[in-house]
């Protein structure tokens, strides 16, 4: 088909937002930004003058309802997600909205729904960084059953970001805005969930060692709603079992780590400040050995040219489509749940 011109309005110039999307769609021929919206007319304003974006609205839903745009590109917090979503789709605008998907998995629900009540529209969710560089390359491994049958799986995203309780309240410890995903829960478990079976089962234990917090620009204490500590065990789809350790107050802790142990080999992979590594071994090494990735096995961030490419009818979303969004949401949420009834709970999710 055509490279026909796409329109596109951002609602929330956020950090990604801003590093990632924009410069991305700008990389594309015939992606025009043609608007920004932010949470004041004077956020809005400096947000064009900053990413020379010549136009400005004075809400989400003046972006919506220009008809001159095509797709919307939603770089708010999760609070406003769901909203968004559904209004933008129900006006036939094509939506790649930031990670998390929402706030629980009622929203998440409710947006699959608006994508299937639209399907000649792109939904798209800004996928999990992690792992996308290696992903061809662990597929690959997997399709050569390097590591058997999968017996365990380790997910470790434990460190310092909220030990010091003098700091202001983080967004993402107001469950008001940042709903029921707790620290890098979502993020990493979106990552596993590219390599492993369907998770069936989880017992989780959430509490949060520091209760208050300093709020920016008032005086006194409020209360952080979102645990900074999560232990869970999990069932997987086959049999294999998961182990999860999640810490916002872990002082030197281990950072995030992802691990695969299967009958017949290991995979490890290690995220960072500075770079992700993976490792493998099988039996006979005596050590885990880091592995150099082929270019030509190489994944990346495409995100921006796979959603213009849905929305040209050129190609379909590889990460992550609503439906896989959901998935995620529906564990965190049963994470929430099992963390607040001191019980198992099964996925997928019943009753939401």
């Amino acid at each position: 088909m055509s490279e026909k011109t796409v329109r596109i309005g951002i609602i929330g110039a956020g950090a990604n937002t801003r590093s990632r999307h924009i410069p991305g769609f700008r990389a594309i021929s015939g992606v025009e930004i043609l608007g920004v919206v932010n949470r004041s007319p004077e956020s809005s304003a400096r947000a064009a003058r900053e990413l020379s974006i010549s136009k400005t609205y004075p809400n989400w839903r003046a972006v919506i309802d220009d008809p001159q745009v095509d797709a919307i590109c939603i770089g708010t917090w999760p609070n406003m997600h769901c909203e968004i979503t559904c209004a933008a789709l129900n006006a036939g605008k094509h939506v790649l909205v930031e990670a998390r998907m929402a706030r629980n998995a009622a929203e998440a629900q409710q947006m699959h729904a608006a994508s299937l009540a639209n399907p000649g529209l792109v939904a798209q969710i800004v996928p999990s960084p992690f792992g996308l560089v290696q992903n061809p390359f662990i597929q690959s491994l997997h399709e050569h059953a390097f590591i058997g049958k999968l017996r365990e799986v380790v997910v470790i995203g434990a460190d310092s970001t909220y030990w010091d309780y003098t700091e202001y309240l983080h967004w993402r410890q107001d469950a008001k805005i940042s709903g029921l995903n707790v620290l890098t829960l979502g993020i990493l478990h979106e990552t596993v969930s590219r390599w492993i079976p369907a998770t069936t089962r989880v017992f989780a234990q959430t509490t949060c060692f520091e209760k208050q917090r300093p709020l920016a620009n008032s005086q006194g204490l409020v209360d952080v709603t979102v645990p900074d500590s999560v232990q869970i065990v999990t069932e997987i789809d086959g049999g294999a079992r998961g182990m999860y350790h999640f810490s916002g107050i872990a002082l030197f802790g281990p950072g995030k780590q992802i691990h695969l142990y299967g009958s017949r080999g290991t995979i490890k992979y290690l995220m960072t400040p500075q770079e992700e590594q993976l490792f493998t071994g099988r039996p006979g090494d005596t050590e885990l050995k880091r592995v150099e990735i082929p270019e030509a096995q190489r994944g990346g961030w495409k995100v921006e040219a796979e959603f213009i490419a849905a929305v040209r009818g050129q190609d379909k979303v590889h990460y992550t489509d609503f439906a896989s969004g959901v998935r995620y949401m529906e564990f965190t949420e049963a994470v929430a749940r099992s963390a607040a009834l001191n019980l198992p709970v099964e996925l997928p999710l019943k009753h939401l």
